[in-house]
């Protein structure tokens, strides 16, 4: 298993965003509810510019596993499978706040075949490397309340709540 920074190039990004965001956000959608997908879009046409903008960013990461040998140049254009990925991005503190700056971690995802295969804590690694090369001292993420497989995951890796992110309605 081979895992790459997934390029800012537009081939790359579509199959990552076919192959990994939509089966994601899909599962997302099923399991938890306050996710769900616009329904009169084409999802994968207009994700694409906007992925390409944030892998482009300086602060943004995205990590693919990939189910064999391979490199970012050729990303797009192997046959071999996409097994999961993780993003994030650097939250740098104010210096206003007594805190260190932390990498955020955006997304993860890990397709059924290779989960419980330790691949998980593998993207966490990569994320892990960059944040320390960053100057970041600590994670955070905002997992959904009701995915408690996520949760749990995250409880393993040592993460603890610290605070409630809250939604409600302006209608109310």
């Amino acid at each position: 298993m081979d895992i790459v920074e997934l390029p800012a190039e537009k081939d790359a990004v579509r199959r990552f965003v076919k192959e990994l965001w939509l089966p994601y956000h899909l599962d997302l959608e099923a399991t938890t509810d306050q996710h769900a997908l616009a329904d009169n879009v084409d999802l994968i046409t207009e994700e694409i510019p906007f992925r390409l903008n944030r892998v482009g960013s300086e602060g943004y990461r995205v990590w693919i596993a990939v189910d064999g040998e391979t490199d970012r140049a050729i990303l797009a254009d192997t046959d071999d499978e996409f097994a999961g990925f993780i993003a994030g991005e650097i939250d740098e503190a104010p210096s206003v706040f007594d805190r260190p700056d932390r990498l955020f971690i955006c997304d993860i995802y890990v397709r059924e075949p290779y989960r419980g295969t330790e691949l998980a804590t593998d993207l966490f690694d990569r994320l892990r490397v960059w944040a320390s090369e960053a100057g970041c001292e600590e994670f955070s993420l905002d997992p959904h309340v009701d995915n408690d497989r996520a949760i749990a995951f995250y409880e393993k890796l040592g993460f603890e709540t610290t605070q409630y992110h809250m939604v409600a309605s302006i209608e109310n």
